[in-house]
């Protein structure tokens, strides 16, 4: 008996196995497309579900183009949209998004910017007019002759300001992956950086290229009515190189030393070190000076009035003034550019990306008659 098998048999069999293989390849592809298209909808989901910058729902397009054109990638054809672009004053313009979170954040961690008074500009420079005394008036009858009052000084603060720049990097890598917070990240290191050449410069700042700190202004121990525009009163401690034996009295003399207006407002400020020694401060009566904060982000008090830790304000020691009591707000003066500026830089840190940020910024004392200190002196 002939069992062999006909040769159009074998054929069909082999057809149908090699359409069996071809189907499980095209299986398996369309799985693996599958699997990148879930893939990305992932990374687009956790991207859309990260929130704006503004509080809005969806970042503006001009964010959007910043940070995954520019910043990303070094694309300088997504800066088309944004305003003040312009290369040749060191950088790009960073959206407003960008920019508010910088500026929340240095408000946060700056202690001096946090109880000043900030006003932004457009311009490099900014001028005031300060008037050192009020404008006379008097009490005359219903048909009395009205007297000409004498007019108040006027004086012209001129805040002098600086190239205030960052420096952070990071690696390509970092900018590749779609989970990284680039404009999170981007936002808290430039206000790092910020944050510690500010605390300096207003405090310290000598006005040359930088900001003109409060320390650095002219001092008396004259009164507000005799003591020239733009001079800071001090009161002093009692003693060479410390405090004396009641330094409790020194301080409320400072407290009341500023007017009642001021008061309403008025901060301590101290680095750390003045602080844990003035936290030993007793009265009469035993009690402590120092009132820790009842409650988190409430800041410890000193003889009722809020304390500020700036690192930047000088230890006690011989002719220094270690701490400063006044109204900030209507006692010193920041003036800013609106924008803060960027330029990617991929060639200088390789493997690294440094975005260089730069802005403009300047400090001066306001009110000379709303600070006051208390210098280590007999």
């Amino acid at each position: 008996m002939d069992n062999a098998v006909p040769v159009e048999a074998l054929d069909a069999s082999f057809d149908l196995v090699a359409r069996q293989d071809a189907a499980e390849q095209a299986l398996g592809a369309l799985r693996s497309d599958v699997e990148e298209v879930k893939s990305r909808l992932e990374k687009v989901s956790r991207a859309a579900a990260r929130p704006a910058l503004d509080g809005s729902a969806q970042p503006s397009p001009e964010l959007k183009g910043f940070v995954q054109g520019y910043l990303r990638q070094g694309r300088e054809t997504e800066l088309k949209s944004v305003s003040g672009a312009v290369l040749a004053d060191g950088g790009y313009a960073v959206p407003r998004e960008i920019d508010a979170l910088i500026s929340a954040q240095l408000k946060t961690i700056s202690p001096i910017r946090a109880i000043a008074q900030v006003v932004q500009t457009g311009s490099a420079g900014y001028r005031k007019l300060v008037t050192s005394g009020g404008t006379a008036s008097g009490w005359v009858s219903e048909v009395a002759a009205r007297p000409e009052t004498s007019t108040g000084k006027f004086n012209e603060i001129v805040p002098p300001m600086g190239e205030l720049y960052a420096n952070p990097a990071a690696s390509q890598a970092m900018l590749d992956d779609a989970d990284f917070d680039l404009e999170g990240w981007l936002a808290n290191e430039i206000a790092a950086e910020f944050a510690r050449a500010e605390g300096a410069a207003f405090v310290n700042g000598t006005g040359t290229s930088q900001p003109k700190g409060f320390l650095a202004a002219p001092t008396s121990n004259l009164a507000d009515a005799t003591r020239p525009f733009g001079t800071l009163q001090f009161a002093v401690s009692g003693n060479a190189t410390g405090f004396d034996t009641a330094p409790e009295l020194k301080l409320i003399d400072l407290v009341h030393s500023l007017r009642a207006g001021h008061r309403q407002g008025a901060v301590w400020v101290m680095n750390s070190k003045t602080l844990a020694a003035v936290r030993k401060f007793k009265a009469a009566d035993g009690s402590f000076l120092w009132q820790p904060g009842v409650m988190e982000g409430v800041p410890a008090r000193l003889l009722g009035y809020p304390v500020i830790e700036a690192e930047d304000m000088p230890d006690v020691g011989a002719g220094a003034f270690p701490i400063a009591f006044g109204n900030f707000r209507n006692g010193y003066l920041i003036a800013e550019r609106r924008t803060t500026s960027i330029l990617r830089d991929p060639f200088t840190n390789k493997p690294f990306v440094n975005f260089y940020a730069t802005k403009r910024v300047g400090g001066q004392v306001l009110d000379s008659d709303a600070i006051k200190l208390l210098k280590i002196s007999t």
